[in-house]
Formats: C-alpha cells, structure tokens, sequence
C-alpha cells in the first residue's frame, strides 16, 4: 500500500534537525534522491509527541523522519513547531548489499507548514 493518509493533529511536532536534500548512495557516490517523475526530495527529522489528553496525561515522544515533497525553504530551524502538508505512511521493504532483508514505515509529506505559538 502506497501513501497511506494520516491525522496527526493530535501531536506536536518540532524540528530537530533542519530539513535537507535527501541523499542515497549509487554505485559508491552520494547522489540527491528523486521520486519516480526524477523531482528531488528533502528530509527533516522532527520530535512528534502527543498533545495532553483531558486528564493531563501526555505519553513520551520519539523522533521520526519524514520526507518530502518540495523543498520547504530555509524558515525551519531547530526548535521550529510545524505542521505536515497532506501527511502519509508507506510500507517499504527491501535487501541490504549483504543479503539482508528490512522493512518498516515511512513518513512522507508535500511539505512543511509553521505553527507560530506553540
């Protein structure tokens, strides 16, 4: 399944590391990553934890990346809130050089969208 949409109005979301270019390796060189119509894509990781419930109670946080779409411009700094444009997961799967096998989630976004109070 292919880009699975997901609410996540019930987290605050702040930048950890400022978004950058995303990167794979090919045949031993770093090159910038592209989605399959060859546009290049950008990461950033951010700390996702959950708003207070009505008894107070906020469990912890955890720290994900999420790729995206367009390259959201330089106004997103550490420490920033956002909010992600059209959030989704994928399900990815797929052999290491060494014969491994891995597989998880992903997040994906169009873009980035400050909060301004937090």
């Amino acid at each position: 399944m292919r880009d699975i949409p997901v609410d996540l109005g019930g987290y605050k979301l702040m930048v950890t590391e400022a978004p950058t270019m995303k990167m794979r390796q090919k045949d031993g060189q770093m090159v910038a990553a592209t989605d399959r119509e060859g546009v290049t894509q950008f990461v950033v990781a951010l700390f996702a934890k959950r708003r207070p419930g009505p008894d107070g109670f906020s469990s912890k946080g955890e720290e994900i990346k999420v790729t995206l779409a367009t390259d959201p411009g330089p106004d997103f700094e550490e420490g920033t809130y956002v909010e992600l444009i059209s959030a989704c997961l994928n399900a990815y799967s797929m052999e290491t050089e060494d014969g491994r096998t891995i597989s998880g989630i992903s997040f994906k976004a169009k873009g980035l969208k400050p909060i301004i109070s937090e």
